[in-house]
């Protein structure tokens, strides 16, 4: 028996353009520009099926906002990933736990000649001033923010080496650059921490930081001095992921007697100032940190181990197997003391999260008040992401959107004109309704929490990961 969410995981072939949505509610006047989403929307070519969420072809979804009206349009994102499963009726690239047929002189091969999938389903952002489709590999593709078209892997102008990435770039408002770091992996495994300034395609080298055993890392966290990258115990053996013929992902192990690594680098010269160690536990998503003296605050959605991972397999998600669903982590605060190296943390609510949002812009490096989120009912382990949340972290107060059937996707906030307060604006989310088969753009105040409009779309969206929202 499928769970009654797995439209969700479903694929959407239609791609269409529509001028005006049918809204419920009215939107704020001030509100003007696009939210573009992504997420998979293909999990089967021919007879072959996608084995895990991560694993869909990307489509990006737009919503204009004008004068009272939203549009809409779709599109498959066009990776060489795409386009050969499209014209062959079969997959030619490895996904993140899929992975085409192939021999072990194949796999051989793919040491001087990688086949990696640039199928970009993660995220959307803005780079070397292009609006670029992330995935977990450096090949960001570029796209039209009107149309969506798509128009081609960004080519950086530096020779900077790795072979994985996260989608989740930090920006820093003030120094007008990006941030994030590469995972190579070679005899001498590294991290390679880089900045990549506004107008400029050549990303420049922070740090690189040696580790034995690279670990999988989605995101990472930003302060005004430093960045830090947590190394959780879930590593893998270069030469497993050349020649064992697994998926990607499968030849990751968790290792817990490893501890977790707290790796704090200065933004200013580079040196690794902070190695402090804790107990293992597992992380997709960062949700901000800031500093306090010598101490730096984290907060995580954070999971005790790396198994959330096999509990996206798809075919548990849609409920064709007797496994337990996967639940959503825990809103944990660290404090990472740079003289002590002593790493502790304290459980911020009783409310499970996931897909963190924040008002970015105000509120990341500092001190801040609120997280948004989606959230799930922690007494029904057969649910799904079936309600978003707002979480206090000051007074530890909790608001809930929730409506029966119908299943939100991670919340966007987007802040209002000459904003002063941290939760002055608004929330979207991509909503699946399914009891009438179809999905809602929501708009949510951002401060009460309550409903303002909706907007109708004619099919399901799948569920997607994340998106962003711009002036265009």
């Amino acid at each position: 028996m499928s769970n009654k969410f797995s439209l969700g995981f479903s694929t959407l072939d239609k791609e269409i353009s529509i001028e005006k949505l049918t809204i419920t509610g009215r939107l704020p006047a001030w509100l003007s520009g696009t939210l573009i989403r992504n997420g998979p929307a293909r999990f089967e070519v021919g007879d072959i099926k996608m084995r895990h969420w991560f694993d869909g072809f990307s489509m990006l979804h737009a919503f204009s906002f004008a004068q009272g009206q939203v549009s809409y349009v779709n599109k498959f994102l066009e990776s060489q990933a795409y386009q050969y499963a499209r014209d062959k009726g079969k997959i030619g690239y490895a996904e993140f736990a899929t992975d085409p047929c192939r021999s072990i002189f194949q796999r051989f091969t793919q040491i001087f000649s990688p086949s990696f999938t640039d199928n970009a389903n993660v995220n959307i952002s803005k780079l070397a001033d292009k609006y670029v489709a992330l995935t977990e590999l450096p090949l960001p593709i570029e796209f039209n923010p009107q149309t969506l078209e798509t128009l081609g892997v960004i080519k950086y102008a530096d020779a900077l080496p790795g072979i994985t990435t996260t989608a989740h770039p930090h920006y820093d408002f003030s120094k007008k650059e990006s941030l994030n770091f590469l995972t190579n992996f070679s005899a001498q495994s590294t991290y390679n921490l880089y900045r990549l300034p506004d107008h400029s395609a050549t990303r420049e080298l922070v740090s690189s930081i040696p580790t034995d055993a690279p670990s999988y890392m989605h995101s990472f966290a930003l302060t005004e001095n430093y960045l830090v990258l947590v190394e959780y115990p879930f590593v893998v053996n270069l030469f497993s992921l050349l020649l064992s013929g697994q998926p990607f992902i499968e030849n990751y192990q968790w290792q817990p007697e490893r501890g977790a690594r707290f790796l704090v680098v200065s933004r200013k010269d580079g040196k690794l100032v902070g190695n402090c160690k804790s107990e293992a536990f597992f992380a997709f998503h960062h949700i901000n940190a800031f500093e306090n003296e010598n101490e730096i605050t984290l907060d995580i959605s954070a999971y005790p181990d790396a198994s959330v991972i096999e509990k996206l397999y798809l075919d548990i998600l849609r409920g064709e197997t007797d496994k337990e669903l996967p639940r959503l982590g825990e809103l944990r605060r660290y404090h990472i003391n740079l003289e002590t190296s002593a790493v502790k943390y304290e459980v911020m609510s009783a409310e499970p999260i996931e897909l963190p949002r924040i008002n970015y812009q105000l509120a990341n490096t500092k001190k801040y008040h609120f997280v948004y989120g989606v959230g799930s009912d922690k007494n029904n382990p057969n649910n799904f992401l079936d309600r978003l949340v707002k979480i206090d972290l000051q007074d530890k107060n909790v608001q809930i959107w929730h409506q029966n059937d119908c299943y939100p996707g991670e919340p966007v906030f987007i802040p209002s004109p000459n904003a002063i307060k941290e939760d002055e604006g608004v929330i979207m989310s991509v909503v699946l309704n399914v009891q009438k088969g179809n999905s809602f753009l929501l708009v949510l105040d951002a401060s009460s929490f309550t409903e303002l409009a909706r907007a109708e779309v004619p099919h399901h969206i799948p569920f997607g990961f994340h998106g962003q929202f711009y002036q265009v």
